[in-house]
């Protein structure tokens, strides 16, 4: 690969022109025609079968489990600082305060040994973001969950195709989300969805879909004309969205077949030279099954991170950080609070942080390039 390596590039299969013209051909365009029915049906088998409703967003699912989960001032919702603005905004909106629990140091996910103690008798929920889509501890958030009656929302924008013990990411919360931004492993540019699990939340979720109104009702014939019967909006994305998205779910073998090969040689070569260097790359527990989202390394400080980040662009490589911590954002303050344990780690992976490029058409000469490049790095203080 010559020239500029980004960090991604979204991969277009070889159906995608041909669905999308079948889609501009049919004359419906709007959502939930004939694609959106198909990528609804292909979609619900990599995430066990629950609901599935497609929205224009990932941050639209998570407004709509705010909404279904009844949120609302006085409510607390816990959640990770290391995540993405729209899972704390989401609940923010309807009036809820975010308290921020610290992450793992090895897998990045929310730390669920500090779960408990952020619990209050506010906490409404719970949510998850299965970073570069390696399952959080399932079983243990899982129980605590249980025990003090709180809702499990799972942020699944990394995790599609992912398992955590056999069992798909984004079957365990009460509801899920998936994302389908251009930089996700499947992709339709901008696209999302809600995985509905409690099936008393299903009904309820298709009407704040449409409006507020159950039309999604009145075009399965189940009742003669469609009224205003609730809060909601107009979450759902347009047929030509779901052709391309056919296209990306017809093809979610071969893309995670490559991306697992990119990942893999990109584990498998730097092994040496993480440990000579001190550099950990994100740990996958063995219950685990990831979907090579994300290859992400751990320089040893922030220094050494920002020189990484430099002496990659100067190849010709987009090696960006991720996530900047959430709870001590200016949109944080009067929103939010921190949980007893504080944020510690979260500081500290987010200033030590860094991503290799990973996507299904990188090709076996740009990894070369890649390797090369991060094997000329050397940090100057080895991280313990």
């Amino acid at each position: 690969m010559d020239g500029l390596i980004p960090f991604n590039r979204p991969h277009v299969p070889a159906a995608a022109q041909a669905l999308v013209a079948e889609c501009l051909a049919s004359g419906h365009h709007s959502g939930d025609g004939p694609f959106t029915r198909a990528a609804t049906q292909k979609l619900r088998g990599h995430v066990g079968g629950g609901g599935v409703l497609l929205t224009t967003s990932c941050t639209h699912a998570l407004e709509m489990a705010a909404l279904l989960l009844d949120v609302g001032p006085g409510d607390e919702v816990i959640m990770p600082s290391f995540a993405f603005v729209s899972a704390a905004n989401a609940f923010v909106l309807r009036g809820a305060t975010v308290v921020f629990v610290d992450c793992r140091p090895d897998t990045f996910n929310l730390d669920e040994r500090l779960l408990e103690d952020a619990i209050t008798p506010r906490t409404k929920a719970v949510v998850l973001i299965h970073y570069g889509g390696v399952a959080c501890a399932m079983d243990v958030i899982g129980d605590i969950a249980a025990r003090h009656g709180i809702a499990i929302v799972e942020d699944n924008a990394h995790g599609l195709g992912a398992t955590s013990d056999g069992r798909p990411l984004g079957s365990f919360g009460a509801l899920a989300t998936q994302s389908f931004h251009e930089t996700k492993n499947v992709q339709c540019g901008e696209g999302g969805a809600l995985v509905v699990n409690d099936p008393a939340l299903l009904e309820r979720a298709e009407i704040l879909r449409e409006k507020g109104t159950n039309r999604t009702q009145f075009a399965r014939g189940e009742v003669d004309k469609y009224r205003w019967l609730d809060v909601g909006s107009s979450y759902l994305p347009g047929d030509l969205l779901a052709a391309l998205l056919c296209a990306q779910l017809d093809a979610f073998d071969d893309i995670q077949a490559r991306r697992g090969a990119i990942w893999s040689t990109y584990d498998t070569e730097l092994s040496a030279w993480r440990r000579d260097h001190g550099v950990p790359a994100q740990h996958v527990p063995a219950d685990v099954a990831h979907p090579s989202h994300l290859y992400s390394l751990l320089l040893p400080d922030r220094a050494d991170r920002d020189r990484f980040i430099r002496h990659m662009a100067d190849a010709g490589i987009t090696s960006p950080f991720h996530y900047v911590p959430l709870h001590d954002a200016p949109g944080a303050r009067g929103r939010s609070r921190v949980a007893p344990s504080g944020c510690a780690v979260t500081n500290d992976v987010s200033a030590r942080l860094a991503r290799l490029p990973l996507f299904p058409d990188l090709g076996a000469t740009g990894v070369e390039r890649v390797l090369e490049a991060v094997v000329g790095f050397v940090p100057r203080r080895p991280h313990d």
